[in-house]
């Protein structure tokens, strides 16, 4: 009896600074067509772009920021956003989401994640923690 296969899965480095963001986002429709996800690669690249902003504008120092994209055996797209910074991110995780001033320029960014995605949440990793959110599966045709 062999083993189940790993789901596909894509993981890179990107350089800790504002220009991560839109190769973030070109990196999950690539990786979308690349693993065959019938999923929303418009929502993905939007929740993507939003966790890559926040781990460059939050995280202290330049050391790179981890992007991690995988195909769930359940057909749910997980991706998390991997930086060295090991404190937790308010309003994810929790029961209530956080309070937002509309009119504020920031602070949408994690109402958005946790809006549009089946789950989101946080995990404590050797170098810091993974930012993470997961989009439902495609329904069966």
């Amino acid at each position: 009896m062999s083993e189940p296969a790993a789901p596909p899965s894509w993981r890179i480095t990107l350089p800790h600074t504002t220009a991560a963001v839109p190769i973030a986002r070109a990196l999950i429709r690539m990786a979308f067509t690349d693993m065959r996800v019938a999923g929303d690669s418009d929502t993905a690249e939007l929740l993507t772009g939003e966790l890559v902003a926040n781990a460059v504008e939050h995280t202290p120092g330049d050391k790179p920021i981890e992007l991690v994209i995988e195909l769930l055996p359940s057909g749910h797209q997980h991706v998390e956003v991997h930086d060295n910074d090991p404190a937790p991110v308010q309003g994810l995780g929790e029961d209530s989401p956080p309070e937002v001033d509309l009119l504020d320029e920031g602070g949408r960014g994690l109402l958005l994640i946790r809006t549009l995605s089946a789950d989101s949440g946080y995990r404590p990793t050797e170098q810091g923690k993974a930012v993470w959110f997961r989009l439902p599966a495609e329904p069966s045709a």
